[in-house]
């Protein structure tokens, strides 16, 4: 056991040496603690008159630090203190290089962990466990029945579920064709004797792809701006996080297990992904989602192999998915897109069979504000749904089509007949509304009082119909946000309060930099984000904020026009056929079924 010697240099502020005393004191270290008001003098003297092995300074004020500091150093050193004891300086004012400069023994900055300083302390690192609870992984959709509670909106999810699913049979697609093929390439693996059958395989492949994925796979003439990983550019980032091995964080929580919190990947990079994602894992991240780029909805057939991109998204091969899940912490929850284009089915086979947790489906949305023909998405995500559910996979389901101007009720209904499709597919859905100032809130005033009963009264609307998870985003405080990033993370921290609140299982939140960055999105956006989020939860505690009335006439507005568009979406053969007859939104909305996005 050490003996060391706690000393608050500092006319007032001695709460953080007191809680490094505390948690000496429990590892059985003998400590004694200074008072805050002791000249400089009679520290030294003390300390010159005991056998300590450490002393601890804490500095907090920063006014003059660095003369102070210099001063007490010699002190000590002129009393021979230095000769048999470590003398250690932490505090908010305080940098390891500043230490070092100034000839202290070690020095910890204002962030440092407790884990860390005892750490040094009895001469070992700081492991994990010591700096973090014990992290599992969580499952979003546990202890949900999906049962649809509002019984004229059971009666018509029901009429259109069977309507769709008769009317989806037999149907096939090139996608799907593809992921016939896909399965049996991974079952043949990488073993010896199984060349001819591989290049059979992936000529049978090719010939359902489009011309640029073909060149991409078969020579390496990729997309501009695509090319493979270098085996250099893999080993330095496997050095640099075994160099680098953050330690674990607290997860952010409001009050009890929920809502997780999740980030965007996407920066084209897998390599760049996953160190931004190392570090926001230290600031208590629960999952990402990894964001694919827009060409690679367009294009029939997906790229292979470990690929980096030099624009937004990163490319959703079987490799860079499982890169990505194999350097995560095993308790992040990852998730891959795969709700529109041309590859639905298939990204969601090779997302499971890398390992994610989740992925992303929404006829709706992919539909109407992503470009893709509401026939081939609705056979293609029937697909993608069946592959979900036999992987033990869950999928959220986006509602960013009110974006464009369509009204949330009709998003709403969107989403809630996506996931009783799903439902009855055996898959477990998510529900994803909006929490944004959205377009049609803009035009029509519902926010015009506050942004918080309207939110509320979307998550109660779906509660209300159905049991289902449900996790705003994509991301919160979409379209409040500015290019002042204080504003942006102030936004995101109310939206995230709010979303607390409301009880929902998950959020989304951006980088603050993010919707106007003009280029990659940088680290310290993304910390900002995370720490105003994780202050608003500490703000709020088990407190929360209160809706006014109108949340629940809104409540009631919602619930009806859901209601509403169900009927209509019931009176078509199908949901496709819904779809493009306009009735989860049209023209006059800003939606233009499978043209548009």
């Amino acid at each position: 056991m050490k003996r060391v010697l706690c000393v608050p240099l500092d006319p007032v502020h001695d709460v953080g040496i007191k809680l490094i005393r505390n948690a000496l004191l429990e590892r059985g270290h003998t400590t004694e603690l200074l008072s805050p008001d002791l000249p400089m003098e009679e520290v030294v003297r003390r300390a010159a008159a005991g056998s300590w092995d450490f002393v601890l300074v804490s500095r907090t004020l920063g006014y003059g630090v660095a003369e102070l500091l210099a001063r007490f150093v010699d002190l000590l050193d002129a009393a021979g203190v230095r000769e048999r004891s470590r003398v250690v300086l932490g505090g908010k004012a305080v940098t390891p290089e500043l230490a070092a400069e100034l000839g202290f023994d070690r020095g910890f900055g204002g962030n440092a962990d407790i884990a860390d300083v005892v750490a040094y302390v009895e001469g070992r690192e700081a492991t994990a466990a010591e700096a973090a609870v014990s992290r599992t992984r969580p499952d979003v959709t546990a202890g949900f029945t999906y049962q649809v509670r509002h019984p004229r909106a059971a009666v018509l999810l029901d009429t259109i579920v069977e309507r769709t699913l008769t009317w989806a049979e037999g149907r096939t697609s090139a996608a799907i064709r593809r992921v016939r093929v896909r399965e049996a390439i991974l079952a043949a693996g990488h073993g010896p004797g199984r060349e001819g059958e591989r290049t059979r395989l992936w000529d049978e492949y090719h010939a359902l792809c489009d011309e640029p994925v073909v060149a991409g796979n078969r020579s390496g003439a990729f997309p501009k701006g695509v090319r493979r990983v270098r085996e250099g550019e893999l080993a330095s980032l496997r050095s640099f996080l075994a160099e680098h091995s953050p330690v674990g964080a607290q997860p952010i929580r409001h009050h009890g297990e929920k809502p997780l919190l999740f980030k965007f990947l996407g920066s084209g990079c897998p390599v760049m992904d996953i160190v931004h994602a190392k570090v926001c894992e230290r600031y208590g991240m629960d999952g990402f989602l990894i964001i694919n780029p827009s060409w690679e909805a367009r294009w029939e057939g997906l790229l292979d192999g470990l690929l980096t991109h030099e624009n937004d998204g990163t490319i959703t091969s079987a490799q860079n998915i499982r890169l990505l899940r194999e350097l995560l912490d095993p308790a992040t929850v990852l998730t891959v897109r795969a709700h529109r284009g041309l590859n639905t089915p298939e990204t969601v086979l090779l997302a499971a069979h890398a390992g994610a947790d989740l992925t992303k489906i929404n006829l709706v949305y992919g539909s109407l504000g992503a470009g893709t023909d509401p026939e081939r998405l609705a056979v293609d995500g029937l697909e993608a749904m069946r592959l979900a559910a036999k992987a033990s996979m869950g999928f959220d389901i986006p509602g960013n089509d009110e974006l464009s101007g369509v009204p949330a009720w009709k998003t709403l209904a969107g989403l809630l007949v996506t996931a009783a499709l799903g439902h009855a597919l055996g898959a477990r859905p998510i529900l994803k509304p909006l929490f944004c100032y959205g377009p049609h809130i803009v035009i029509h005033g519902q926010m015009s009082r506050n942004f918080v009963d309207y939110n509320v009264a979307k998550v109660r609307a779906l509660r209300g119909i159905m049991d289902a998870p449900i996790w705003p985003g994509e991301p919160i405080a979409f379209m409040t946000q500015t290019e002042d990033r204080v504003q942006s993370a102030n936004a995101t921290s109310y939206h995230a309060a709010l979303a607390a609140t409301a009880g929902v299982e998950a959020i989304t939140v951006a980088s603050t930099d993010e919707a106007y960055s003009r280029g990659p999105i940088s680290m310290a956006a993304r910390i900002d984000a995370i720490r105003a989020v994780a202050d608003a939860y500490r703000f709020m505690g088990d407190a929360a904020l209160q809706p006014t009335e109108e949340a629940d006439r809104f409540t009631h507005q919602l619930t009806e026009g859901i209601v509403a568009t169900l009927e209509e979406v019931a009176r078509h053969e199908s949901l496709p056929h819904a779809i493009l007859a306009g009735a989860l939104g049209n023209a006059e909305d800003g939606a233009y079924p499978g043209t548009f996005g």
